[in-house]
């Protein structure tokens, strides 16, 4: 079975129906996806998250602050221990580093990023890592205050292999989403061909980032069978073999979905 290591349930638009997210689920498991993580991106989406896992047995929540969310205050390692302690939670996150979109609270982002990694250190917790434009302030602040032990992943992955081999070497996991079947991501392509099968995490990022041929399109949990599909066949070997041995790395790693 299959496992979508990274979704934003409460963002998908599903108003049609007040039951559309577990609509959205069965739909997933119809298609073999297993598990779910739920990623939280602030404060005021975090009730959301923990609501949606709450609901469903298979469904997994992560607590954080995403660094496009961080403003002149900054969530404390004592708040986000505090977070973590809500049922279903498995990890930290999403945070990291975004320069992409603004500079303007740079410190706060660093600040923000060590935070999470100080509390998942604590806690034993993994932490959800985003980041844009921002390679080596991530990696310098993950050797500063990360745990190779709790360790984390790097989700969406769109940096190089340089980068990504790093990331590993701290013992962190690297997350392929649909972006990898865009035309214009041989590099990325590149990146999963040379990526040990055993650190290898698949997801959606739904409603955002749907793979082809949905392109262009909201993004669905279910989708992540296209983007293990595609990896699979970029590892050469069997989707049935890269569910499994995804599926395996996202329990070693979140392990309190176990």
């Amino acid at each position: 079975m299959l496992t979508d290591s990274h979704c934003h349930l409460d963002r998908l638009d599903l108003s049609k129906s007040d039951k559309s997210v577990e609509v959205a689920l069965d739909q997933a498991q119809a298609r073999g996806v297993s598990r779910f993580l739920c990623v939280c991106i602030s404060d005021e989406n975090r009730k959301a998250v923990l609501d949606i896992a709450a609901k469903r047995d298979n469904v997994f929540a992560s607590v954080g602050i995403h660094p496009c969310d961080v403003g002149e205050q900054v969530v404390s390692d004592a708040t986000l221990t505090e977070w973590s302690s809500a049922p279903k939670v498995v990890a930290l996150g999403e945070s990291g580093l975004d320069y992409f979109h603004s500079t303007d609270f740079v410190a706060q982002q660093k600040q923000s990023f060590a935070n999470h990694l100080i509390a998942g250190k604590a806690q034993k917790l993994p932490v959800i890592v985003h980041t844009r434009n921002a390679k080596e302030d991530t990696l310098a602040l993950i050797e500063e205050h990360g745990c190779r032990e709790a360790s984390g992943v790097m989700h969406c992955f769109t940096e190089d292999w340089d980068m990504a081999k790093r990331a590993m070497d701290l013992n962190f996991y690297i997350s392929i989403s649909g972006i990898v079947t865009f035309k214009n991501a041989e590099s990325l392509r590149d990146v999963v061909r040379k990526t040990p099968l055993n650190y290898l995490l698949v997801e959606t990022d739904s409603p955002y980032l749907a793979p082809i041929p949905y392109r262009g399109k909201p993004n669905m949990p279910a989708y992540v069978r296209e983007v293990a599909e595609y990896v699979a066949d970029l590892k050469g070997v069997s989707y049935d073999a890269l569910a499994e041995v995804t599926t395996a790395n996202f329990l070693r790693l979140f392990n309190r979905a176990q």
